[in-house]
């Protein structure tokens, strides 16, 4: 019945190995429940394709009636929500991913 359990593979450390090559996954600061808005009813704080920057508030996780924002941490493109809204999240969790701007290529 715990299925889900099994998929955790505590070797694949690197958020590289969970989303596609060049791209960041967004990891809540904390674990908790997941907001895309700052209140039931409103618009969501990004969506997908929407550009982001290191500083831009891409949600909020609620853990024990607090409320922590979760930042991009990174400049680019939202490409997809992997928790949705009012979902509980691990800390190692890929809340979103992020195209970097530039495509994450090597030459830099």
């Amino acid at each position: 019945e715990q299925a889900a359990a099994a998929e955790v593979a505590p070797e694949a450390s690197s958020p590289a190995a969970e989303v596609g090559e060049g791209m960041v996954a967004v990891h809540p600061p904390l674990l908790g429940t997941f907001f895309r808005a700052p209140q039931p009813g409103a618009p969501p704080f990004v969506d997908v394709g929407d550009p982001v920057d290191e500083e831009t508030v891409v949600g909020i996780v609620e853990t024990m009636k607090m409320m922590t924002p979760v930042h991009a941490g990174v400049r680019g493109t939202v490409v997809e929500f992997r928790v949705g809204n009012g979902e509980f999240a691990d800390a190692d969790a890929v809340l979103l991913v992020v195209e970097p701007v530039g495509g994450g290529g090597a030459g830099g």
